[in-house]
C-alpha cells in the first residue's frame, strides 16, 4: 500500500493547484485512501537517497555510459511561514541576495546521451538536516549544526553512486565544490571533474614555482581566453587544467569564469560540455518548485516536509 500511496501522492502534487493537504487527495480518490492512511505514510519511512536511486535505476540504466556525468548542485524550498525545525532553517540565498528561512538540499543529477536519446535525472539527493546543537556564547543561546558539510555529502554520494555501479565519467559542480578535498578525492577515484573556481584560488604556471611556494590568484595569471592552461594548484598534489571564459556585451567584457578540470587533454569543447549540463539543472529546480508543488506541503514536522520533498523529486 505504501507504493501505491506514495505514486498516488506523487501524481496527485503534478496536478494539484493548491496545499497538498492529505484530506484534499482523500477526497480526490473518492475515500479509497483516508486521510489518516496519508499521513501515516508522510510520516511513516523516511525517504531518502537510497530510494531515490532504487525508483531511478532502471530508467538511468537504459542511458548510462562512461560519457555520462554526475553534476552537483544545491537549492533552497522557501517555507517562509513555518516554523524552524531541524531541516527548515535561515540561510542566505545568493540567487535572491537575501536571507530565506526554507529547506536546503544537495541534489546529485545524472546525465547521459546515447542512441536514446538525452537523460538528465536526480539520482540521489540529501536535505541539509541541522540535528546537532552547540552553545553560541556570543549570542548567549544554543544553534543548530550539520553533522556534515555539503562538500561530505558529495564525496559520500559520489561513493554511493559507484558502489551501485552507475557507469559515469565527468563530474560538475559550481565553485562552492571545489575544495582541493573533493579534487584529490575525485582525482583518487579516476573520475574527471570540471569545477568552477574563484579568481582568488592561488595556483603557480609551473610545478617548480608551486614547490617553491610562488602562487598567485588565477585572476592575475596571464592566461589566455577559451584556451586551455595547465597549473598547479596550491595544495594539489597533480597537474590542473584551467580554462578561462570572459564574456563581452558592446561595451566589453562583461564578465570572467574560471573553469578548472583534472584532465590533461581537455579542450575547450570538453570543458564546456560538463559545465553547461550544470547550469541546465536550473530548469530542474524551477520546474520541481513550479509543476510539482515541492513548496506547498502543510506538513510541520521534518519527517513529513521531508518526505513530501522526495515525493515531489520523485514526480
Amino acid at each position: 500500500m505504501g507504493g501505491d500511496i506514495l505514486d498516488l501522492y506523487s501524481k496527485n502534487l503534478l496536478v494539484s493547484t493548491r496545499k497538498a493537504a492529505a484530506t484534499g487527495l482523500s477526497e480526490l480518490a473518492e475515500g479509497a485512501i483516508s486521510h489518516d492512511q496519508i499521513a501515516r505514510f508522510l510520516a511513516g519511512e523516511e525517504l531518502d537517497g537510497k530510494f531515490l536511486r532504487l525508483k531511478i535505476k532502471r530508467l538511468a540504466r537504459q542511458y548510462e555510459n562512461r560519457e555520462g556525468c554526475l553534476v552537483f548542485d544545491d537549492t533552497t524550498v522557501e517555507k517562509a511561514y513555518m516554523d524552524e525545525n531541524e531541516i527548515v532553517r535561515w540561510r542566505y540565498d545568493h540567487g535572491k541576495g537575501r536571507n530565506a528561512k526554507g529547506v536546503n538540499m544537495l541534489l546529485a543529477f545524472h546525465t547521459a546521451e546515447n542512441e536514446c536519446g538525452k537523460l538528465q535525472t536526480p539520482i540521489d539527493c540529501q536535505i541539509i538536516a541541522k540535528t546537532k546543537t552547540e552553545a553560541d556564547a556570543k549570542a548567549g543561546k544554543e544553534r543548530r549544526m550539520s553533522g556534515k558539510s555539503k562538500n561530505e555529502l558529495m564525496r559520500e554520494m559520489i561513493n554511493q553512486t559507484i558502489q551501485k555501479h552507475v557507469r559515469f565519467g565527468y563530474i560538475a559542480a559550481d565553485s562552492w565544490f571545489a575544495s582541493k578535498e573533493n579534487m584529490r578525492f575525485i582525482q583518487k577515484k579516476r573520475k574527471v571533474f570540471t569545477f568552477e573556481i574563484s579568481g582568488d584560488r592561488l595556483a603557480a604556471a609551473r610545478e617548480r614555482e608551486g614547490g617553491q611556494g610562488r602562487f598567485a590568484g588565477i585572476d592575475r595569471m596571464e592566461a589566455p581566453d577559451e584556451e586551455p592552461m595547465p597549473v598547479y594548484l596550491k595544495d594539489l598534489r597533480f597537474q590542473a587544467i584551467l580554462y578561462k571564459q570572459v564574456f563581452k556585451n558592446r561595451d566589453g567584457p562583461a564578465g570572467v569564469r574560471c573553469l578548472a578540470t583534472n584532465d590533461e587533454t581537455a579542450s575547450g569543447g570538453r570543458f564546456k560540455t560538463p559545465y553547461k549540463k550544470r547550469r541546465s539543472v536550473d530548469a530542474h529546480h524551477e520546474s520541481i518548485k513550479q509543476n510539482a508543488s515541492i513548496g506547498s506541503s502543510p506538513a510541520h514536522t521534518g519527517r513529513t516536509q521531508g518526505n513530501h520533498i522526495f515525493a515531489s523529486i520523485y514526480a
